[in-house]
């Protein structure tokens, strides 16, 4: 099957290469053409230099698949794609975007005769290798249309059709809450243990690999701790500085507008904001974690 992949950041190089691997063909756009040329040298892919070449490289009907940052880059890329397709055409957009954009977008498209779907896609730099957890929403024949693409990007029994346009991205919202609120109470845990007498006989490390043989809080999040505390056992590399990537806070903005108590995840979500202002080991951890599974940047203690 074809496909055009527009933007090879962290992510959408990843999957472009799974893609590409898995035997399906793959032109490619991004905004600076190295990475581009690189996918084209290192994996095949059909480089284009713009997204008018990147249509014209596709077959009808075409499925181009948008992994951009949240926003007016993704309102941009679409005005300008809507010029280029043709109806029956399908455009997906996989990044991190807020699922209220999606409805508005999935309706601009319509009126073209151009199919929009909207993919959540969680499984960080990971994802090349285990595969990407997709959650879809949008019309159903385009899902089932695209589905080959998905098939090949998720692990067993990795993909959802989750409901109409805008479902994917609001189950991925939600998914980055509930994330939010589990790697606290990891880090508050083992903040906790770090303030006791036992902290200095503990291997933070062994103590997160026994915690995943059996327990009912065992977890990937607990396999990246034992990884990020054996390379680091005191987290002293790192600042205690956590960001915050947008569905955190859509998903606190939904609670309030839904009427739905989510405390967990609003707190989750406050302790990053207080986390800029100290250094404290529950935050260096939060911080480890981030990087261990998405690649996401820290700050380097000085």
């Amino acid at each position: 099957m074809q496909a055009g992949m527009i933007g090879l950041g962290r992510m959408g190089m990843n999957m472009a290469k799974r893609l590409l691997r898995a035997g399906h063909g793959l032109a490619a756009f991004n905004r600076t053409p190295a990475k581009t040329e690189e996918l084209a040298a290192s994996e095949g892919a059909a480089a284009a230099s713009s997204l008018g070449e990147l249509v014209e490289k596709l077959d009808t009907p075409r499925i181009l698949w948008m992994m951009l940052p949240a926003g007016s880059v993704v309102d941009d890329h679409l005005s300008e794609l809507l010029c280029l397709v043709e109806p029956g055409d399908i455009i997906v957009d996989g990044g991190n975007t807020h699922y209220k954009d999606d409805i508005r977008r999935a309706q601009t498209a319509a009126d073209a005769g151009v199919h929009y779907l909207d993919v959540g896609t969680s499984g960080g730099v990971w994802g090349l290798e285990v595969g990407y957890c997709l959650m879809a929403g949008g019309p159903r024949e385009a899902f089932v249309r695209a589905e080959p693409l998905l098939k090949a990007l998720a692990p067993e029994d990795g993909y959802m059709h989750c409901g109409p346009s805008g479902a994917g991205h609001f189950v991925k919202m939600v998914h980055n809450g509930i994330e939010y609120g589990m790697m606290q109470a990891y880090a508050e845990g083992f903040g906790l243990i770090e303030a006791s007498d036992y902290s200095e006989t503990l291997d933070y490390s062994a103590l997160s690999h026994l915690w995943n043989q059996g327990s009912v809080i065992r977890s990937w999040l607990l396999e990246l701790a034992e990884r990020a505390f054996a390379q680091d056992p005191g987290l002293k590399s790192l600042q205690g500085y956590v960001e915050d990537s947008g569905e955190g806070r859509w998903t606190v903005q939904q609670a309030v507008e839904s009427g739905v108590s989510a405390p967990v995840l609003s707190l989750a979500l406050m302790e990053r904001f207080r986390s800029r202002q100290d250094n404290a080991f529950s935050d260096r951890m939060l911080a480890a974690l981030r990087n261990q599974f998405g690649g996401h940047a820290v700050k380097k203690s000085r």
